[in-house]
């Protein structure tokens, strides 16, 4: 179980290395990340490279016993950089200069970045290849992160590649782009520019594009530089670190190009329910790269910079977040940052050694959690834990997103209302894509999965058939990928299986508007509780093609009064369920609930409050109370691996972020 957190030194005279060391040690911390910002110290200018600080400081943590995952420094060029190479750096979508003086101001397309890093790459890699400390290599940092897409000259021809091999020939692309619609028929790829400030809405075709080939081009930056690792004769597990669903990077295709995935996650403090935005991007980790495990590679111990207000943590709150972490699949906790920097942009943000030092809550804490990881047992590997899955595709997330569709849709809000309600009945989830391994589930829903190409649906109906319960929501199946209407009308893959046709979308006004905002829905068969939704009441007619369905719910009020809201029909041996509005919070909760005793998906534990989480590891379950007030729980006749507090067994008290680690 790895420990510690980003260590910086290049920020501190050499004497404090040694004190940096011995606290280290004194923590419990087994690893440190080093030197993700140091660009400038190893290279204070072109062609020149001093590293007689960084063997120092390798030497040291290793003589000290803590191990190093060594970045390449790419992450933030240093101002000769840019100074030489004005062309390195990116443009917004209006043509305006993303300057220096903060970090991450390259363009991924520049062939100058990407030369200069591809130099400091090898020449770390080279030197530090084979020395014993070094157990890691990160490379670059948190790609994508505060500039997430360039539209500069170097991106226009980095597009313009992209696009000459994915279509072959101009024609294709005009063909793939419905160019033939407002006169953008385009006679060779040079005449092809990224989606720039334009006087109207963009060719929706050419933004999903751009975000692919943004994404890809990105994922380039990355693989270049893990190559580069491996010819110096690497062969320790190479990563760079994931930032939860982050919209401009498929991190599907990433998962299949990092040795271990790692993650960044700063939950608020502020939002008593930021624990399950957090579980959420934790079995996304944990499903990018099914029965391995994953690290937590940033969090904060306490109090962050960057928000309009950046309350503290409460006491136990960063040990209950870092278990939950544990829990669900990671085999390191690690901080930004060691030390807390003493000037710059982020000297409030907190750190494991504060800047009031030893005798603060936080180092009591850093050194407590220190001591519980690493009396933890060995833990399974995870996976296999959940029957519930959700459908996330960076695609068709691009393209739900874009311009001039019924409703303006943020889709991971959405995906993650389904999420919670999950969560808050205790049940472990899996993150999909529409062409993974559906295997292992029971139930699979996919949420405004707006495109669908022939692969994913063909791949959701054999999970139906096979015995599983498909619930199809509205918005989903509408283009296939190039953003195009299939003939037909909508929902043409997924629908004749359903036993419903899709007229319209019947989009829904706004909250506060003057039209029709919301939908109510009554169950017509069995005991579904009435719901409300929002955004859509599709017009879904009921067919009787290839059997019929059965509605189970209409929509009550409003235009579409008497028309079904929710159908089911029998696919293979399986079910097809099909949703035609978007259930409210309270809404998704009622169906959920409904859905799994249909199922018969059983919670990791009972009769717990939503205030506590419960997680499964294999065979291992950790319960962690992340509520204010203490709860008593029933262990029965489970085993304590470890806890926060002595627990006992039976009946026992978690305490307010209290947590406990169980196996039967």
């Amino acid at each position: 179980m790895h420990y510690g957190g980003d260590y910086n030194p290049e920020q501190w005279p050499s004497e404090v290395w040694r004190e940096d060391v011995a606290r280290m040690q004194e923590a419990g911390v087994t690893m440190v990340s080093v030197g993700i910002f140091s660009w400038a110290r190893i290279s204070p200018r072109e062609g020149v490279f001093d590293l007689e600080w960084l063997d120092e400081v390798i030497e040291l943590l290793h003589e000290g016993g803590i191990a190093v995952d060594l970045a390449t420094a790419t992450a933030s060029p240093p101002p000769w950089v840019t100074r030489t190479y004005p062309g390195v750096l990116a443009q917004d979508a209006d043509g305006a200069t993303y300057w220096p003086g903060s970090r991450q101001q390259y363009s991924h397309a520049s062939p100058d970045y990407r030369r200069l890093a591809a130099e400091l790459t090898r020449t770390i890699a080279e030197r530090y290849a084979e020395h014993p400390g070094v157990v890691m290599w990160h490379v670059n940092n948190e790609y994508a992160c505060h500039l997430p897409v360039d539209y500069s000259d170097a991106a226009a021809v980095g597009f313009r590649a992209w696009l000459r091999a994915r279509y072959g020939d101009v024609t294709e692309l005009n063909r793939a782009w419905g160019t033939a619609f407002w006169s953008q028929r385009y006679d060779s790829f040079e005449e092809v520019l990224p989606p720039r400030k334009a006087p109207y809405s963009v060719n929706p075709t050419q933004l999903l594009d751009f975000s692919r080939y943004t994404s890809d081009s990105f994922l380039e930056l990355y693989t270049t530089e893990r190559d580069i690792i491996r010819d110096a004769g690497a062969t320790q597990p190479i990563t760079t670190n994931f930032m939860g669903a982050h919209p401009p990077l498929d991190y599907w295709r990433w998962a299949a190009e990092v040795d271990v995935v790692s993650d960044d996650a700063y939950p608020d403090p502020n939002d008593p329910e930021s624990f399950r935005a957090a579980a959420f991007a934790r079995d996304l980790m944990r499903s990018l790269k099914p029965g391995k495990p994953w690290l937590l590679m940033e969090q904060s111990t306490n109090a962050l910079n960057w928000r309009p207000t950046n309350a503290p943590k409460a006491p136990g709150q960063m040990a209950a977040i870092s278990m939950q972490a544990v829990a669900r699949g990671a085999d390191g906790v690690l901080f930004f940052q060691w030390r807390q920097s003493a000037g710059g942009s982020e000297k409030f943000h907190s750190a494991m050694l504060p800047h009031a030092g030893t005798r603060t809550r936080t180092w009591r804490e850093v050194v407590e959690l220190g001591a519980d990881l690493a009396a933890l047992p060995e833990l399974p590997a995870p996976g296999g834990e959940a029957r519930v899955a959700l459908v996330l595709d960076w695609d068709s997330w691009w393209a739900v997103e874009n311009p001039d569709h019924p409703v303006v849709l943020e889709l991971l809000p959405l995906v993650q209302r389904w999420y919670r309600a999950l969560h808050r009945r205790h049940v472990m989830v899996d993150l999909v894509p529409p062409t993974g391994d559906l295997s292992a589930y029971s139930l699979v829903v996919l949420p405004q999965t707006y495109l669908l190409t022939a692969d994913g649906a063909a791949n959701l109906l054999a999970f139906a058939e096979r015995g599983g319960h498909l619930l199809v929501t509205p918005f989903t199946d509408v283009v296939d990928s190039d953003d195009r209407f299939r003939a037909g009308g909508y929902l043409t893959q997924l629908g004749p299986a359903l036993g419903v046709w899709l007229e319209d979308f019947g989009a829904l006004d706004h909250p506060g508007g003057t039209g029709q905002s919301s939908a109510p829905v009554r169950a017509t068969a069995g005991d579904l509780p009435a719901f409300t939704g929002g955004l859509f009441a599709e017009e879904v007619h009921v067919e009787d093609v290839e059997g019929p369905a059965e509605v189970v719910a209409t929509f009550e009020s409003g235009r579409l009064d008497g028309w079904p809201a929710l159908t089911r029909r029998a696919v293979g041996s399986g079910t097809g369920w099909h949703l035609a509005t978007v259930p409210d919070e309270d809404g998704t909760d009622v169906l959920v609930g409904w859905l799994l005793e249909q199922v018969g998906v059983e919670p990791v534990w009972s009769g717990l409050p939503v205030t506590v989480e419960a997680a499964r590891r294999g065979d291992v379950v950790t319960l962690i109370n992340h509520g204010t007030e203490p709860v008593v729980v029933d262990l029965g006749d489970h085993t304590t691996l470890a806890s926060s507090d002595e627990l006992g067994t039976g009946r026992v008290e978690l305490p307010s972020f209290g947590w406990v680690l169980l196996r039967p």
